[in-house]
């Protein structure tokens, strides 16, 4: 299953912080790209936030994936999960049934 990613920072949190941590971030992210559960990675060009495209079972596999990124577990974010579905809409359109 595709689930979309949105982080989203948490109160409190400082550059410092993000700083300390963003190395480590980096790379238990490559980890997860590599083991195809991160498929896509991007950040929103509107503000400094990662958007990811992940491969998983089921949100709540998502969910303990990203518990295991470093910024997560400091609590500097979170992120919105959002299961998808693939497009319906050309089967009800070209159907011949």
């Amino acid at each position: 299953m595709k689930i979309l990613a949105l982080e989203q920072e948490l109160p409190g949190a400082t550059a410092e912080q993000f700083q300390q941590l963003g190395q480590a971030e980096a790379v238990r992210a490559w980890e997860l790209y590599q083991q195809g559960i991160i498929r896509e990675l991007y950040f929103r060009q509107d503000r400094a936030e990662a958007v990811l495209i992940l491969e998983c079972d089921d949100v709540t596999t998502a969910e303990a994936v990203l518990q295991t990124l470093p910024l997560v577990k400091a609590g500097l974010i979170r992120f919105e999960l959002i299961p998808l579905v693939a497009y319906p809409g050309f089967a009800r359109l070209f159907s011949t049934g």
